[in-house]
């Protein structure tokens, strides 16, 4: 199942004739049996879809998390998830602007497999995280490199208006098949970037969904992004610039493109 957001805040479940409106919010319709649509079909052509969580309680970011990117950065595999935290103020949605900060100078793109949290949960096993997970989506963690580097944490290079993109619709873990197996890629202006694959995560959507749970309660909606491959900008200085073009693919959960300016 494949469930979205329109622009104005309804849930939709996304299928080949066209988007049904559903009750409620999109993360009601999370780890449960399809609900049956409130109105017609509404036609996909010429509906805007927004953010599939336009403020998800909490965003959490897995630094590292990448045998090829821990390679390109020179970097030591991290022997557990290294978490930070991205603001949900960052959030946007398909085809909004990521808008560069004024003096900003390193902003990068980072194409990331998102978990979406479909139920309360706390302290769970590795065995048992995954009943946990609503679905799964593309997320741009994008950063300013210069301000990661200088503060010393991240939160703040990473939690600029616009540095969230995600979406374009949440994809339930029957449809999405095995999250560590998918395809993902970035393009920037026709350009493929990044081009690998989440079995090369060094800590698989399991492990992280059980050690988040360990270090704090996890809500429906909650987005953890797993981490990013080799071929972010600023492993061969070529940041964004107004004017580019940014897409994030990830096998099975579309496709997620957004202008700079």
């Amino acid at each position: 199942m494949r469930l979205a957001t329109l622009i104005d805040g309804r849930p939709v479940r996304v299928e080949a004739g066209g988007l049904c409106p559903l009750p409620g919010r999109l993360t009601d319709h999370l780890c449960r049996a399809p609900a049956d649509p409130i109105a017609g079909v509404i036609s996909a052509d010429g509906a805007t879809l927004g953010a599939p969580i336009s403020r998800p309680p909490k965003i959490i970011g897995v630094g590292l998390n990448y045998v090829d990117h821990a390679e390109e950065t020179g970097q030591e595999e991290p022997s557990k998830p290294l978490l930070f935290g991205k603001l949900p103020t960052s959030v946007i949605g398909p085809g909004v602007p990521i808008r560069i900060p004024d003096g900003a100078s390193k902003v990068d793109y980072e194409a990331e497999l998102a978990i979406v949290i479909g139920r309360a949960a706390k302290n769970l096993l590795e065995g048992e995280a995954l009943q946990a997970v609503g679905g799964y989506a593309c997320f741009n963690d994008v950063s300013e490199r210069a301000i990661q580097k200088s503060d010393g944490q991240w939160l703040r290079a990473k939690s600029y208006d616009t540095f969230g993109p995600f979406g374009p619709y949440v994809v339930t873990p029957d449809e999405a098949g095995d999250a560590n197996d998918l395809a993902i890629r970035s393009i920037v202006n026709g350009d493929v970037r990044q081009d690998s694959s989440t079995s090369l995560m060094i800590h698989k959507v399991a492990a992280i969904v059980s050690f988040c749970s360990k270090a704090f309660p996890l809500e429906p909606g909650d987005v953890i992004a797993t981490g990013t491959p080799a071929g972010v900008g600023m492993a061969s200085n070529t940041y964004l610039q107004p004017g580019d073009t940014v897409t994030i693919e990830v096998e099975g959960l579309g496709s997620l493109t957004n202008a700079v300016e």
